[in-house]
């Protein structure tokens, strides 16, 4: 698997510039927890990514193949589900919109990601989905340099998220 990503690994570090993303081929059969990042890398990727092992995806937290294709699909990706494989139209840019994670981290963590580059905010419901896996995903996300205005506001979640906790 390559996109084409400009990713170089130095002794202090990983750098990683821009660069011209391509589509790229996956046979995630062996790993379908990829699927919702790999999605969200192929959104950027020119060109049609082909994802296999679709099948795999419809008795996770939510059916992820027809949530990513619905999802991802407000925001402006076309993604065609055909038999074991998942087909990303990427390169076309994202727009803004109201996505739901439908409960699920590895979506809300994808969708949070897809919307650093996207053309407008894109706000998350259930986006505390993330405490599952990864309880400092937007607190991380925010250490790298990202703005958290709009769509992804990380000190409102975190209140939202404290309040809920404490009334259960």
């Amino acid at each position: 698997m390559a996109a084409n990503a400009g990713i170089a690994i130095e002794a202090k570090g990983i750098k990683i510039r821009p660069s011209q993303m391509t589509a790229f081929e996956f046979d995630a059969t062996d790993c379908p927890d990829l699927f919702p990042p790999l999605v969200g890398l192929a959104a950027y990727c020119n060109g049609t990514t082909k994802i296999k092992g679709v099948k795999r995806l419809a008795h996770k937290e939510s059916n992820r193949g027809l949530t990513l294709q619905e999802e991802f699909g407000k925001i402006g990706l076309k993604i065609d589900l055909e038999d074991d494989m998942m087909l990303v139209h990427g390169g076309k840019g994202l727009k803004g919109a109201i996505v739901h994670s439908r409960h699920d981290h590895r979506i809300a963590m994808a969708c949070a990601v897809a919307a650093l580059k996207a053309d407008g905010e894109i706000t998350i419901e259930e986006a505390m989905a993330v405490n599952k896996s990864y309880p400092d995903f937007y607190d991380h996300l925010k250490q790298l340099g990202t703005k958290t205005s709009g769509g992804i506001d990380i000190e409102m979640m975190k209140e939202i998220f404290s309040k809920t906790k404490d009334q259960s």
